[in-house]
């Protein structure tokens, strides 16, 4: 059972339920995931893990341009246009679909007659499909312009609510549905110095989440007043009922030694619908060096 700590006061503990497996949400993010990450402080003895987070489907059968900056590892699991300030919102989209090889095509009209006549993709995926994702009955989670390959984006958002149409890529034959859209979350940097002049504030840490993705033992050693602890190697503990557990309409601040993990953790929070989230850059180190010395540094 998984404590998320509150640091300004370890007397409040709240407890998360016990989580056996992940859930399909979870899924959603193994589209961008990097498989580790390395800390900038190579001499930290936090500063190199192996990330709890779901890996990577095989780029063999995706639909994701892994051929652009989404799969580069300066900006794991993040948006193509990322940068430090503000992004503009665009439409998402919530993404499934089924993949057969190129010489398959007379399968993949059969099974969308089948479609026509009422049955599930989700089902039809997961017996058919030829990509990793279907697992996950096909699930490729909420989507953006610029992650897909031409054809595949071209198909999904040109395609009508619920519809299922069907479009050919290098990897093969698609059927493809789309379930829902919503405006694009926005992430965005935020440096030690403005937070800390919005911490003086007595109402902000009422009015924003605040989390703090390190270890119990990293915060033990220096921490800021607010900021719940949920330790990314125990993702998996807290990470299916993250939604439930905090609101995704709220700006959420998140925390880490350096701002690698909560980069890599603001960026997840993105592909479960959190609508605004800023990353502390250069994380509690930065903090303490550039914005109040009373903070220790490790």
């Amino acid at each position: 059972m998984l404590r998320a700590v509150t640091s300004a006061s370890t007397n409040h503990h709240h407890l998360l339920p016990p989580i056996a497996i992940a859930t399909k949400s979870l899924f959603n993010l193994s589209l961008h995931s990097p498989l580790s990450i390395l800390s900038h402080n190579s001499s930290s003895r936090f500063s190199t893990f192996s990330s709890p987070l779901p890996k990577p489907q095989n780029p063999i059968c995706s639909p994701f341009n892994w051929g652009s900056s989404m799969a580069s590892p300066k900006f794991p699991q993040g948006r193509a246009s990322f940068s430090a300030g503000s992004s503009a919102a665009s439409r998402e989209i919530l993404v499934q679909h089924l993949l057969v090889k190129e010489d398959d095509l007379e399968l993949l009209v059969e099974l969308q007659k089948r479609v026509i006549k009422g049955e599930d993709l989700s089902d039809l995926a997961a017996e058919h499909s030829i990509c990793p994702s279907k697992q996950d009955g096909g699930m490729l989670g909420w989507v953006r312009k610029g992650q897909m390959v031409p054809e595949f984006e071209e198909a999904s958002f040109g395609a009508p609510l619920n519809k299922v149409v069907r479009c050919k890529t290098k990897f093969g034959w698609h059927l493809v549905q789309v379930l829902s859209e919503r405006e694009e979350s926005v992430l965005k940097d935020i440096q030690p110095d403005e937070l800390h002049l919005k911490m003086q504030d007595p109402s902000f840490i009422d009015e924003v989440q605040l989390i703090d993705v390190r270890e119990f033992e990293e915060v033990e050693r220096a921490s800021l007043p607010g900021f719940k602890v949920f330790p990314l190697q125990q993702f998996g503990s807290w990470g299916p009922e993250i939604t439930s557990e905090l609101d995704t309409q709220k700006d959420t601040y998140v925390l880490c030694h350096h701002g690698v993990r909560s980069l890599q953790v603001a960026k997840w929070l993105q592909t479960q619908g959190f609508s605004t989230i800023y990353n502390i850059a250069g994380g509690i180190h930065a903090y303490a060096v550039k914005a109040d010395p009373t903070i220790p540094t490790y």
